[in-house]
């Protein structure tokens, strides 16, 4: 079972791809688990008009439920 689901909403506790992020919310738009090719990084959108989608590991993000 994975940590986030597709459309979960996050809460971004730390961003290395962007640290303005971090301390919004947003929005998980990965279908499965993110592989290699992000490193491992699940992708984040819907974060600010002003903030393009973020790639974050998942110790960088908490559910918001």
């Amino acid at each position: 079972m994975s940590a986030f689901s597709a459309g979960d909403t996050v809460r971004i506790l730390a961003c290395a791809d962007d640290p303005r992020a971090a301390g919004r919310t947003g929005r998980i738009i990965d279908e499965i688990p993110p592989g290699p090719l992000t490193a491992a990084r699940w992708t984040v959108i819907g974060i600010s008009l002003f903030i393009a989608p973020v790639l974050c590991h998942a110790y960088e993000l908490e559910v918001i439920r």
